[in-house]
């Protein structure tokens, strides 16, 4: 099999042009869940499932890697 691969090559990629932060936690919940179990009958409720961020920085971009 790796005699059908190309030999690796170097490339360097130009700073990012977009930048993204985020100050404030997020947090987003969803509904809960129910479920019945028979014999004998029990109802179960599963808390929704709860989704967080912590602050973060994030940098965003493209561009065509150049080889060196």
């Amino acid at each position: 099999i790796s005699s059908r691969c190309l030999p690796a090559c170097e490339v360097t990629c130009s700073n990012p042009y977009a930048y993204s932060r985020s100050l404030e936690p997020c947090v987003a919940s969803c509904g809960d869940s129910r479920a019945v179990v028979y014999a004998p009958p029990v109802v179960l409720t599963f808390p929704g499932p709860i989704l967080s961020s912590c602050p973060q920085e994030s940098y965003v971009g493209t561009s065509f890697p150049q080889p060196y």
